[in-house]
């Protein structure tokens, strides 16, 4: 059994794409219209034929509730794997990317949690 695709819940999909393309550093991988969406999926660009993540739309009200309160709570939706954190951070922060959390060191890692613009907040891990 392997992952092949995971997912990311999003208010709205361009808005998305363009931030995990632009700013994350991403790539598209799938872009497939389905009516008012798209089955719309971006790629790590080190790793094309990897894992890739559906940029979700919340088409479903409890979704949204969910969302809304993983984000009032500070907790992050998904992580990513990053090699430097604190590079990420800095070249994300010139970027504009809100963080709520800076890096910090917890036990074996490193973290730091993002704001996606989206509705979700994604935290970047770094193994020490």
């Amino acid at each position: 059994m392997k992952i092949r695709i995971t997912s990311v819940l999003v208010d709205d999909q361009q808005k998305a794409l363009k931030f995990y393309t632009e700013v994350l550093g991403f790539v598209k991988k799938t872009d497939v219209p389905m009516g008012e969406h798209s089955w719309l999926t971006v790629v790590s660009a080190a790793e094309q034929e990897g894992v890739e993540l559906l940029l979700e739309p919340m088409g479903f009200e409890p979704a949204r509730v969910y969302q809304k309160a993983l984000y009032d709570a500070g907790i992050p939706l998904t992580a990513f794997n990053v090699d430097d954190l604190d590079e990420e951070y800095s070249r994300l922060s010139d970027a504009g990317v809100k963080f709520s959390m800076q890096p910090q060191m917890m036990g074996p890692v490193k973290l730091a949690v993002l704001d996606d613009t989206c509705g979700n907040r994604i935290q970047l891990v770094q193994v020490i």
